[in-house]
């Protein structure tokens, strides 16, 4: 079982620690144990708790009408916010229960919902992408445990391999171009370059998918094998600025006068230096007007 801080609870829930404090005091939401020292400790269902309490009182419920639910009502006022799929935020709030729960069933009851009502590539877009950005930096901060967010990533892919996999069944190119997909040495995370493989199968692109952790000197090797038109790549894994621009330029150089599409939790907050052929993708939308523009 794991063990976390106020701040913890607070990086997790988007709580403040000292509103959570208040709701300890006043309403006896939770009651942490203890160290010598006086210093808070929380347990799992301590966090699941506040994320539930959490999602009820940024959807109109006072937090004194809260405090009196027992568990199971609690539960039951949450699920049936989740069923409402246009609340983005209470979609990742239960799926980060899911992950700390290791609850499968509850993560594909969240996911089928949202693309029966918004369908594949917007649930993709607006709640797992947000979600993955939010477990990144708790995972980077050291908040959640490791086999959490594995659970959690592999459910992910699986539905994106399905996805692919249905995609390929009566896939007919439409264009003649050829992207490649990849992801850099020591970059695991996957599901942003599958999504946005998927995309390119979807609108006819001929996609070569070489995965997790390719040395950047491969890619010379696979472009005198098969004639490329564009690489994809992703970076998610914390990085320095000036280790991720090296990388960046180090691409440049072994695929040169290609284009390279890049995406990723790095490339968002470290907004790096890039190549001249090299497009920052943050959507579909704009992976789509950029597909357009190859033709």
């Amino acid at each position: 079982m794991a063990v976390y801080s106020i701040k913890d609870l607070e990086k997790i829930s988007g709580i403040k620690a000292h509103t959570i404090r208040i709701w300890e005091r006043r309403y006896k939401l939770i009651e942490p144990k203890r160290t010598a020292t006086n210093i808070r400790l929380y347990s799992d269902d301590d966090l699941k708790r506040i994320l539930n309490v959490s999602i009820l009182n940024q959807n109109g419920f006072k937090i004194s009408k809260i405090a009196v639910l027992s568990e199971d009502q609690l539960r039951e006022r949450v699920i049936d916010l989740c069923l409402d799929t246009r609340n983005m935020d209470v979609q990742i709030e239960s799926l980060l229960v899911a992950m700390l729960e290791l609850d499968e069933s509850k993560f594909s009851n969240v996911l089928t919902n949202s693309i029966i009502k918004q369908g594949f590539e917007s649930m993709v877009e607006n709640i797992l992408f947000p979600f993955l950005d939010r477990i990144g930096i708790l995972w980077q901060a050291g908040t959640i445990n490791p086999a959490q967010e594995h659970f959690i990533s592999n459910l992910i892919r699986q539905k994106l391999i399905v996805a692919i996999d249905n995609e390929m069944q009566n896939f007919r190119p439409k264009s003649e171009k050829r992207i490649v997909f990849f992801l850099p040495e020591n970059e695991w995370h996957e599901i942003g370059i599958l999504f946005y493989s998927l995309l390119a199968r979807k609108e006819g692109y001929n996609v070569l998918y070489l995965g997790a952790s390719v040395p950047v000197a491969d890619l010379k090797v696979v472009a005198n094998i098969r004639s490329t038109d564009a690489f994809f790549t992703s970076f998610v894994t914390a990085i320095e600025k000036e280790e991720l621009e090296s990388v960046v330029r180090n691409i440049g150089d072994i695929v040169p006068n290609q284009v390279v599409f890049v995406t990723g939790l790095q490339i968002k907050e470290c907004l790096p230096q890039i190549p001249d052929d090299f497009y920052i993708i943050a959507t579909s939308k704009e992976f789509k007007e950029a597909l357009a523009k190859m033709e």
